[in-house]
């Protein structure tokens, strides 16, 4: 028995690496395929765009775009969005559940985004890799550069990924989100539930 244990413990080692990196994904998916179901077009979704109120019009201006500045940067723009709910999406690129749900967000703020505000904060990540994902999964929106998790730390969201915060219309914290999202619908459920 005390020979077999040496083996047992490896085995166990090997199944906890390859369930956790089966969880966590990677930069070329991994095991976690997206959630495509229908071709996004960054260029349409902004076209449908136009029109939107002025501070959302800016974020539509840059999209997929990788932002820098810190806290005080994302929370003067936080600021200039009052009077529009914000959904605040934290991704990293080797985040399996992110590129799960990105699909959701592309479409659902290509839908929604005359209305309501989306952010994204790139955490835990490098600004190649972040670049390359959002050359796959283009957003109508940019995210903020967020390395060491300060601009997340910020805004109340936990170390884990993906992460989704809902900010009311007044600024306030109205949920958060822990985990992906299964579903564009569920997506859309919770911006109704928590940002009306």
């Amino acid at each position: 028995m005390r020979r077999a244990l040496p083996f047992l413990a490896a085995a166990a080692v090997i199944v906890v690496l390859v369930v956790g990196l089966s969880q966590a994904g990677g930069s070329g998916g991994g095991s976690s395929s997206p959630a495509r179901t229908r071709p996004f077009h960054l260029q349409s979704a902004l076209a449908g765009l136009r029109g939107a109120p002025q501070p959302l019009a800016g974020l539509h201006r840059q999209a997929s775009e990788i932002l820098r500045g810190g806290t005080r940067v994302l929370e003067a723009r936080l600021k200039t969005l009052r009077g529009h709910p914000v959904v605040l999406n934290k991704w990293a690129s080797w985040c399996g559940p992110c590129r799960h749900e990105f699909p959701f967000f592309e479409h659902v703020s290509a839908r929604r985004g005359k209305q309501v505000a989306f952010l994204g904060i790139n955490s835990g990540d490098n600004t190649a890799d972040a670049r390359q994902f959002l050359s796959e999964f283009p957003l109508t929106y940019p995210s903020y550069e967020d390395p060491s998790e300060k601009l997340a730390r910020a805004v109340g969201a936990p170390a884990n990924y993906p992460i989704t915060v809902f900010l009311d219309a007044k600024g306030r914290q109205a949920f958060i989100r822990q985990g992906g999202y299964a579903s564009e619908a569920q997506l859309d459920r919770d911006i109704d539930r928590y940002l009306g």
